[in-house]
């Protein structure tokens, strides 16, 4: 029996877990802070992490200089630098997410494209919402849920059965958001069919699962047709949504226009979210998990990156 499967059929009070609680509860502790005070902090441990982190920090330097070959050496290590920091910050922010109070961050929160948004939502066919890896992480959640009607979102699930229960409970307890996994599919297209709307964030390197390859700054990079097959099954209408941290300490949510005929060219289909990506990132570059190995899986013959 593998050790997760062991894991999971233990009592979460089981001795084995003790240490995740002690860390649950120092989580706990730091979700507690001001925001402020957070965000000072966030700083801090960003850059201790990128000093610590070597490995981290050159698979961003490899993302950086392959996105973005105008920049110098200079301003690279300073969007490295900047990026560890707004990670750093976004752990900080979720924490907040999980046990405080939302509502003032969800009445500030700039939004865009919320007419397109309200548009998909009076079809009646449900939304699927594409998103990416931006820094504030879980905080996000709740800040695009207070937007739904019917929220849902899809996860990865955790290997240690207690810290995911603590995670899902925290992201959950926002506007009845329901939560699904990659096993569970077929329950989010009928989540779909019904009126829901979920988010799904599909842009990262999913190895064996990549099917095809198409540019993201001008990269050759992995993607996976299931979105395209969602859409097609549910019949819901396609928005990319992005989610970010403004320079004066706000927040920030873009919707785009409803994507018709999504789901007819899985290329295409893909071509048009990485742009929007892209494009979010030019905006603000800090802002992406640069510490992610996009390009990971590479066309049949291309040279590694890491």
């Amino acid at each position: 029996m593998k050790k997760s499967s062991r894991s999971s059929s233990r009592p979460a009070w089981h001795p084995v877990f003790w240490t995740t609680w002690v860390a649950i509860f120092g989580l706990y502790l730091l979700s507690r802070l001001p925001m402020r005070t957070k965000q000072r902090w966030g700083k801090g441990i960003g850059l201790f992490l990128r000093k610590r982190l070597k490995s981290r920090a050159k698979v961003a330097r490899t993302n950086i200089a392959a996105c973005m070959p105008e920049l110098d050496e200079q301003e690279r290590e300073q969007l490295i630098d900047d990026s560890f920091v707004a990670c750093a910050r976004g752990f900080l922010e979720t924490t907040h997410a999980w046990w405080n109070d939302m509502a003032p961050y969800q009445a500030s929160a700039t939004v865009t494209g919320l007419e397109h948004l309200q548009e998909a939502v009076s079809r009646g066919r449900g939304v699927f919402l594409i998103g990416g890896h931006y820094s504030i992480f879980d905080f996000a959640l709740p800040l695009i849920a207070c937007q739904l009607t019917k929220p849902g979102y899809v996860y990865r699930p955790n290997n240690n059965p207690v810290l995911d229960g603590v995670i899902e409970k925290g992201r959950c307890r926002h506007f009845g958001i329901r939560s699904f996994n990659k096993r569970q599919i077929p329950d989010m297209i009928d989540f779909l069919k019904g009126g829901g709307q979920v988010w799904y964030a599909c842009d990262q390197d999913f190895g064996g699962k990549t099917q095809l390859f198409v540019p993201f700054f001008g990269v050759e990079t992995g993607c996976i047709t299931k979105p395209s097959q969602i859409a097609r099954e549910s019949g819901a209408s396609v928005i990319c949504v992005s989610h970010l941290r403004t320079p004066d300490g706000g927040y920030a949510l873009d919707f785009s226009p409803i994507i018709e005929d999504f789901g007819d060219d899985m290329a295409e289909d893909a071509a048009t979210w990485n742009q929007f990506i892209e494009t979010t990132i030019r905006e603000f570059p800090d802002q992406y998990l640069w510490l992610h190995k996009r390009f990971k899986t590479r066309p049949e013959g291309a040279a590694k990156l890491y």
